[in-house]
């Protein structure tokens, strides 16, 4: 049988303002979860995952964090619109951007804007139960937008000598340099274990900045949360004459549409007129699951799936492209 991947109520408990574009939201909770892992929320009519900043070793309760984006429907409505006692229903929480155990490694993180979320969490699992020394370069557009800024001074504080902070302003210190991310880097011991979250070319900045200074990829965490608040472009790719059908079956209705060489599930479901669901699509929290009850795929990448599940046929459908002429995939939800 299949994990819980559904959807279950949870409620507000407080709301705290972090910056000004900035909200946390304490749930009343009960669930295991790891640092660094995310929640997948049914709001507004579709679907957004949101990175827990609480950890399960050093807090009370469940949080997570939302940055308002300008435009953004989810993140202005739930600024605007959520209060204490509200209820949301969200996933078990999911992800696999978490600490590697067991490690007495330094840990080493590099977090630009909201992506000190997943970080936060896992600098305070870190700290409460190992005796890891842990580097921390936060990077943001100026003090005002820093989040968590007071909260790290206080974790700084409590242990001295193992958390150090490197804070990068854009408004003091122009853009995050390489030298910049050498620096923080060079800091700690070659086994080091690298986390990186932010905007995409601050990610791919420190991700090759790492890489040539001969950190192994098996030491670099990077978490490329795809999830905005518009609806994805499709990049449509040729027709593969005869590389046969896919049929999605999706609440009770059932389409046929040819195959498309680099196409994934997903991107198929969408052609054929639905409006399947999704989160993430990076293979990490498994909104979009599915069952293939004919023919066969390959998925990318699987971080949400047990052995089991795929076993009984189910794929995360943003990540597997069809490797037989026929595929039928049902959504069960």
């Amino acid at each position: 049988m299949a994990r819980d991947h559904g959807f279950h109520p949870v409620r507000i408990t407080e709301i705290i303002e972090e910056t000004p574009d900035t909200r946390t939201f304490a749930l009343d909770a009960q669930f295991p979860y790891r640092a660094g892992q995310f929640l997948t929320f049914k709001v507004c009519g579709t679907l957004r995952s949101y990175s827990m900043s609480s950890s399960p070793d050093a807090d009370s309760d469940v949080r997570f964090t939302v940055k308002r984006v300008p435009g953004g429907l989810v993140s202005a409505w739930m600024h605007d619109r959520l209060e204490p006692g509200d209820t949301l229903e969200a996933t078990r929480p999911s992800g696999s951007f978490c600490l590697r155990e067991p490690t007495s490694a330094p840990l080493v993180a590099f977090a630009g804007g909201s992506g000190i979320t997943p970080v936060f969490s896992l600098v305070k699992s870190a700290l409460t139960m190992t005796a890891r020394p842990v580097h921390l370069l936060t990077a943001h557009r100026n003090a005002d937008t820093a989040i968590f800024r007071e909260a790290l001074d206080i974790l700084a504080e409590r242990h001295p000598g193992r958390l150090h902070v490197h804070e990068h302003l854009d408004d003091r210190d122009g853009l995050v340099t390489r030298a910049e991310i050498v620096a923080v880097a060079g800091r700690s011991s070659p086994d080091a274990d690298f986390y990186v979250c932010g905007p995409a070319p601050f990610m791919d900045l420190v991700e090759e900045t790492l890489t040539a200074g001969g950190a192994g990829s098996e030491h670099i965490f990077v978490e490329r949360f795809t999830s905005t608040e518009a609806e994805p472009a499709e990049t449509v790719p040729p027709v593969v004459t005869g590389a046969g059908s896919l049929t999605v079956d999706l609440r009770g209705q059932r389409r046929t549409v040819p195959q498309r060489s680099g196409e994934t599930l997903l991107q198929s479901a969408r052609r054929a007129g639905f409006t399947p669901p999704f989160s993430c699509e990076s293979g990490d929290c498994a909104t979009c699951m599915a069952r293939l009850t004919n023919g066969e795929a390959k998925m990318r990448v699987n971080n949400a799936l047990d052995p089991d599940e795929v076993s009984d046929g189910y794929v995360l459908t943003c990540q597997a492209e069809p490797t037989t002429p026929d595929v039928t995939v049902v959504y069960e939800s």
